[in-house]
């Protein structure tokens, strides 16, 4: 993965290039209501640009659209599972049509919040330590291993669903049982005290990193789609040296997984000034609060200009 060159980010295709481009956005995941701003966002964006397509809002008769409307090519724009968890990657592949966005692997990878984890820990790549909760007695293990402050999150959900921080044992025990009703498998971490960041890639390229601050207790669902008083900062506010090690570590975290096209990366600094990685999205939010286009418009790049971008990587990585 480059790492600064934003020139090469713009996309040099005509917007009749792509064919008929079905936008695949809504579904039936706990993320649909933002998947719908989102994907009413792209189609605007990509209308204007002329750009042919179909709007698609997710639902029992998808193989059926996608076959009677003749699709060249899907921008996927469907959050959580069903859309970003290699399923719908691996629909398409079976159809021969060429899509927006990391392929089966690593988005199953990546929307797997443990096993993400996993795949980082064997390579030496900083992430808090954690556990996965099926019991209260696991609870209680955890707490003594970890000790508190904890995060406790669903392994499978975004837009920090079913997301909570915990300082005792019985918060711990209730926001387990509230994370699963998301999801059977529920991850526990260590809380980092210090500034968080979001890093985007597009085009195997990472983009200018966010320094994220909310006066809520972490960056949960409404500080991310609701609230006006979050703050978002680039430049980011490292020094350069800093900067360039979150950027080289991005870089890495990404390749590691296998992340195509684009996505997005959350991460933690510490009181010491350490990283920590969190998780990476392979299908970010595209809505009026969203990260990647804020990152994009830093490095030059408007809203329209960003997703033909998105769609110019699907021709390079599936012709």
């Amino acid at each position: 993965m480059t790492l600064v060159a934003y020139d090469k980010l713009h996309s040099t295709l005509d917007p009749k290039a792509f064919g008929r481009v079905a936008v695949l956005y809504g579904g039936k995941s706990a993320e649909r209501e933002v998947s719908l701003k989102s994907g009413a966002a792209v189609i605007d964006a990509l209308t204007q640009a002329g750009v042919d397509l179909v709007a698609i809002d997710v639902g029992d008769d998808l193989l059926e659209r996608l076959q009677s409307e003749k699709i060249d090519r899907a921008f996927i724009i469907l959050h959580g599972r069903g859309g970003e968890d290699g399923s719908m990657q691996g629909l398409l592949e079976c159809l021969g049509i060429p899509y927006t966005g990391s392929g089966i692997l690593a988005s199953a990878l990546a929307m797997d919040k443990l096993r993400t984890k996993q795949v980082w820990q064997s390579l030496g790549i900083p992430t808090p330590r954690h556990t996965v909760l099926s019991s209260e007695d696991d609870c209680i293990c955890a707490s003594r291993e970890l000790g508190f402050p904890l995060i406790v999150k669903p392994a499978h959900e975004g837009s920090s669903i079913g997301m909570a921080k915990v300082s005792s044992e019985q918060e711990l025990v209730a926001a387990w049982k509230d994370a699963a009703t998301y999801d059977s498998q529920v991850l526990v971490e260590q809380w980092i005290h210090g500034p968080e960041f979001t890093v985007a890639t597009l085009r195997g390229q990472v983009l200018p990193p966010i320094a994220l601050g909310t006066p809520h207790t972490f960056y949960d669902y409404d500080a991310k789609y609701v609230a006006n008083d979050t703050q978002y900062r680039i430049p980011c506010g490292l020094d350069s040296s800093k900067e360039q090690e979150l950027i080289e570590l991005t870089a890495r975290a990404c390749d590691a997984i296998g992340i195509e096209g684009w996505g997005r990366l959350d991460v933690m600094q510490d009181e010491q000034g350490r990283f920590w990685l969190l998780e990476v999205n392979t299908a970010p939010g595209m809505t009026d609060h969203s990260l990647v286009p804020m990152a994009a418009r830093a490095a030059g790049l408007d809203f329209q200009q960003l997703v033909l971008a998105i769609l110019a990587a699907s021709v390079e990585t599936r012709g």
